[in-house]
C-alpha cells in the first residue's frame, strides 16, 4: 500500500531516531518515549479563549480533566474527549494542541479526559472514568458554561473505544443529550481481528500489529474481556438507536478494518454513520498537524461535523 509522500518522510524521520519498538518497551518507558515525541511534534493550536485544568468525581478518586472554552458568548455545546494511547498511555498534554483546535474549529467547549491507565488500572477502570467523567460533564452544565442538551462525545483509538462506550451506556441510561459520537481510527475489537492486521502489520508507524498485542496485554486481564462490550464496542448486543456517527480512517492502518465492520454494523442496526477514510494515512496521523495537510483536513472535518450537528440540535 502506498503510502502519502509527506507521510513517507515522516515515517523516514521516524527510522532515523532508531526508536525501539513499542512491544518491547515497558509501560513506563513507552510513556516517556511517546511523551517526547509528542513534545517534540510541536504546533501552533487555534486560539482559543481559555483552558483551565479540573477534577471530576470518578470510581477510584479524583479524574484530571482539561476544559478548553472557546471564543464568544456561551452557553456552548461541548465534546468529551478522550485521548489515545493503547490505553497504555497519553494524557492532557499529549492530545491539548488537538483538544485545542477541535474546541476553536467547533466553536464547543472540548472537556478532555486523562481516564486511569493499564496495566496499573486494568480494563475496566478507563471505561469506569470516561463514564464518570460524561456524567460530571453532563450534570455541571451551567457552570462550565455548556448547554447540556447537546453533547458530543469524541476521542482517538484507544480514546475512541471509550467514546463508543460511553455513547452505548448513554443510550443505555435513557439520555438524549448525547448528538454525535467522532471515533477516530476506533479499537472497535480486541480481539484484534481484520485483514489490516496483516497488511499493516508493520511498516507503517508505531502502531503494529505486535504493538496491539502488547496494548491488549496491558489492558486486559483475561483474554475472555476482549468479547465484553465495554472492551470491545462492536460486540454490544445492540449498536441501534446510538446519535450519529463520524468514523475517521487512516488508510494504512492495522485499525483500519475495525472502523470499517464498526461502520457496517452500526449501519445494519439503523445509526446514521458516515465513514472518511484518508488515503496513504497511518495511524497517529490526526495528531500530525500542521506537517501532514491531511492532519489539518481531517481535524477541520471533524470540527466542522461537530459544528453542523450542534446546530442542528439547537434548531
Amino acid at each position: 500500500m502506498q503510502v502519502h509522500p509527506q507521510i513517507q518522510a515522516a515515517l523516514k524521520a521516524l527510522a532515523e531516531a532508531n526508536l525501539p519498538a513499542i512491544e518491547s518497551l515497558t509501560a513506563q518507558r513507552a510513556r516517556e518515549v511517546m511523551n517526547a515525541m509528542s513534545k517534540a511534534r510541536g504546533g501552533v493550536p487555534a486560539p482559543i479563549e481559555r483552558a483551565e485544568d479540573k477534577a471530576a468525581p470518578g470510581p477510584a478518586g479524583d479524574i484530571p480533566v482539561r476544559v478548553y472554552r472557546p471564543k464568544g458568548n456561551g452557553p456552548f455545546p461541548a465534546v468529551i474527549y478522550f485521548h489515545g494511547g493503547g490505553h497504555v498511555f497519553g494524557d492532557l498534554d499529549t492530545h491539548d494542541i488537538i483538544a485545542r483546535n477541535i474546541c476553536a474549529g467547533s466553536e464547543a467547549v472540548v472537556v478532555a479526559v486523562d481516564y486511569r491507565l493499564a496495566p496499573e488500572h486494568k480494563f475496566p477502570a478507563a471505561a469506569d472514568d470516561a463514564w464518570a467523567a460524561y456524567l460530571w460533564v453532563r450534570e455541571q452544565g451551567a457552570a462550565l458554561e455548556i448547554d447540556a442538551s447537546r453533547l458530543a462525545v469524541a476521542g482517538d483509538s484507544a480514546g475512541a473505544n471509550l467514546a463508543a462506550v460511553v455513547a452505548l451506556m448513554a443510550r443505555d441510561a435513557g439520555h438524549t443529550n448525547l448528538r454525535m459520537q467522532v471515533l477516530i481510527y476506533p479499537v472497535a475489537d480486541y480481539n484484534l481481528v481484520g485483514d489490516s492486521y496483516v497488511r499493516f502489520a508493520t511498516g507503517y508507524g508505531i502502531l503494529t500489529a505486535d504493538a496491539m498485542k502488547w496494548f491488549r496485554g496491558h489492558y486486559l486481564t483475561r483474554d475472555e474481556d476482549a468479547d465484553d462490550w465495554r472492551a470491545s464496542p462492536i460486540k454490544a448486543s445492540s449498536l441501534a438507536n446510538l446519535p450519529p456517527t463520524l468514523i475517521v480512517a487512516a488508510q494504512c492502518d492495522v485499525l483500519c478494518d475495525d472502523g470499517i465492520a464498526l461502520a457496517a454494523a452500526l449501519r445494519a442496526a439503523g445509526t446514521p454513520v458516515e465513514r472518511r477514510e484518508y488515503a496513504g494515512m497511518i495511524h497517529g496521523f490526526f495528531g500530525m498537524a500542521p506537517a501532514i495537510d491531511d492532519a489539518v483536513a481531517a481535524q477541520r472535518d471533524v470540527s466542522n461535523a461537530l459544528r453542523e450537528r450542534f446546530a442542528q440540535a439547537a434548531s
